[in-house]
């Protein structure tokens, strides 16, 4: 029998339907052909990863699920507000890159004239000293300017950087609970870890390195026609030239490098999902089905770092030509022009020094372009944050008591797919109550509406006559708590752990919540008590322990009533009863909505309510539906067989 309810369970996460490949065949290179026919394959799946780039982009900036992606004009609003309360450093900044881009342009001039002077023989030993100390003090000038800018630029990047990082973080923790839950955890830790840290790399190193090679490059350029027009004009073709291939990859990027970050969120929400429900994959034998989920997640971001990678192949092979080809015309228009008397020898070695020097702020700038594209993308990702709509707008009233009543709760994740009909519920003040029923019936929703995590669709869940979803959050978790078997410790010491709900608590009050949950005996023994570190790298703790420290910080918060949703589920049992017995000092005078999959925890309620698809269909104390002889008798006869 338990083989059969094995196979059942395990078919319904397969799906037998037949779906399109995620990549599709024309997406996959052919291993033969002529170089005509390989060539035009290779078009026809750059066009379509162009046009699923595009898709994923404009779906991704306003998704039915999951966080949207802001606009690239938000990036520019981003840095201008950074860089706006640094106006003096960044003037700095480019004053010395300024000067120091200058004083390299010296020294070309003074080798120019050196070459005129000696073809014209009136070079003496003195004037070549003089030059030559000119050329010396020049170069040193040079690197103490150059020094002096990457000193600054470090300092400013690491400001900037600061900053933002302190944004995303404020962003992030102001996310509205309802919808990062809705969202792909891997969606999330992708936009806090990959889209920080290419964000991270801009701010620091891309950004302020394209401002200075832009800058060196276009004094670079003046300096040419300030020396022979002439002789600038193949590097002002050679820029132009240019100007084309890197206009079409800026056009296309963006959407490339977004869709890549879609794709990496893809993988790790796959991963995390399959790590977490590992027990799961390995009792329905689902092994197989998960890794082939992997494998095409990693293929669909091959195919979008495919994309990526031929936009940039493009754009380099002109540049590359571009790169070669003004030394070659300067040298040729040199010839022609010296035999005319158009140009000396000096401004032929001045305009040849300058092209050569072009070449490498030129390349910096590309270079730190594509890496901009990268961090604008990644950037575009975390502003999307923002854009997230907070679900409640907190109101002036304030509850008179602390009775919890729901009314005609209805509640769908997908519009038009209601997983509560209709329940109502009231919980007495100091009343335990336990909800049961079968798995997906409702009950953990109406736990996150109980506490206020999820708005109703259709009617209310009110504290002492107020609406929870109009209370401010930081009040509303006084009033109303929920507790999962979710819980995290953060880094820093006991004390800053237990005090987050209310900072301003006093090590007495810190004392006895440790108390109550039977911690304070283990805590004394640490090496520095309520002062030792916890955390990663730090003192770690037990799961049991880790489960009291989250236990306390609600003694702190204090709120009159809690919604228990299964808190101890995932604690082996040994470790469960050693929680459940410190939760008794945390539940003691107050109200509770204990959501139960294991049914002691419903036999000791005063009363329990019966959730079966979505409706409350029995309710009353233990003793009342055994006699009943309903649904509940049928769960517990079940349990306790």
């Amino acid at each position: 029998m338990s083989e059969t309810w094995l196979d059942d369970s395990a078919r319904t996460w397969r799906d037998d339907r037949v779906v399109a490949p995620r990549v599709p065949a024309e997406l996959v290179p052919p291993h033969h052909g002529r170089v005509g026919e390989r060539l035009r394959a290779w078009q026809r799946r750059h066009r379509l990863r162009a046009e699923r780039a595009d898709g994923y982009f404009h779906s991704s900036r306003a998704p039915e699920r999951g966080l949207p992606v802001a606009p690239a004009s938000a990036v520019t609003g981003f840095v201008g507000e950074l860089l706006s309360h640094r106006r003096a450093r960044v003037a700095w900044l480019l004053a010395l890159n300024i000067a120091a881009a200058v004083a390299g342009l010296v020294v070309p001039r003074l080798l120019g004239s050196l070459v005129d002077r000696v073809a014209a023989g009136q070079t003496t030993l003195a004037t070549i000293n003089a030059l030559v100390l000119a050329v010396a003090a020049v170069v040193v000038v040079q690197a103490l300017l150059t020094f002096g800018a990457r000193f600054s630029s470090t300092v400013l990047g690491q400001d900037v950087l600061a900053s933002a990082r302190e944004n995303v973080v404020r962003t992030v923790l102001s996310l509205p609970l309802s919808r990062v839950e809705s969202a792909s955890s891997g969606d999330l830790v992708t936009r806090v870890t990959r889209d920080v840290s290419a964000m991270s790399n801009s701010v620091q190193y891309a950004l302020p390195q394209a401002v200075i090679a832009a800058a060196t490059t276009v004094l670079t350029i003046v300096a040419l026609c300030l020396n022979n027009l002439l002789l600038a004009v193949p590097s002002l073709l050679a820029l132009l030239l240019v100007s084309f291939p890197v206009r079409a990859y800026l056009r296309r990027a963006p959407r490339g490098y977004i869709t890549e970050g879609g794709t990496y969120s893809r993988i790790n929400t796959t991963l995390t999902e399959t790590v977490e429900g590992s027990r799961t994959v390995e009792a329905l034998g689902l092994r197989g089905q998960r890794i082939a989920v992997g494998d095409d997640d990693v293929a669909e971001s091959a195919q979008a770092e495919r994309y990526t990678m031929s936009l940039r192949n493009l754009m380099f092979g002109w540049i590359d030509l571009a790169y070669n080809t003004p030394l070659v015309a300067v040298l040729l228009l040199g010839m022609v022009g010296y035999g005319q008397g158009w140009v000396s020898l000096g401004e032929i070695t001045t305009a040849t020094l300058y092209v050569q020097a072009l070449v490498e702020p030129v390349d910096r700038l590309i270079a730190n372009v594509d890496r901009l594209q990268v961090g604008i993308a990644s950037t575009t990702r975390l502003l999307g944050i923002r854009q997230v709509p907070q679900d409640r707008t907190p109101g002036d009233d304030r509850p008179q008591g602390v009775d919890l009543v729901g009314r005609d709760l209805r509640f769908a994740y997908r519009e038009g797919h209601d997983v509560l009909h209709g329940v109502s519920l009231t919980l007495r003040p100091g009343e335990r109550l336990a909800v049961v029923g079968p798995s997906g019936s409702g009950k953990s929703t109406l736990g996150r509406l109980l506490a206020g995590i999820n708005g109703p669709r259709t009617g209310s869940v009110t504290v002492g006559g107020v609406e929870l979803i109009t209370l401010p959050l930081d009040l509303l978790r006084t009033e109303v708590a929920l507790v999962t078997q979710e819980h995290h410790v953060f880094v820093g010491t006991v004390r800053d752990n237990i005090v987050l709900a209310r900072e301003d608590s006093p090590d007495e009050v810190v004392v006895r919540a440790l108390q109550a949950v039977d911690a304070w005996d283990w805590v004394q023994r640490l090496d520095a008590g309520l002062d030792t570190m916890l955390g990663s790298g730090h003192t770690s703790l037990t799961p049991a322990q880790a489960q009291q420290v989250a236990l306390a910080r609600l003694v702190v918060a204090d709120p009159h009533t809690l919604v228990l949703d299964e808190a101890t589920s995932l604690i082996d049992p040994h470790t469960a009863r050693d929680v459940e017995g410190s939760m008794a000092g945390l539940l003691a005078n107050r109200a509770v909505v204990a959501i139960a999959h294991r049914l002691h925890t419903a036999h000791d309620a005063d009363r329990i309510a019966v959730v079966i698809d979505g409706r409350v269909v029995e309710l009353g104390s233990h003793d009342e539906l055994v006699a009943r002889d309903g649904e509940y008798a049928a769960l517990w006869r079940a349990w306790t067989s």
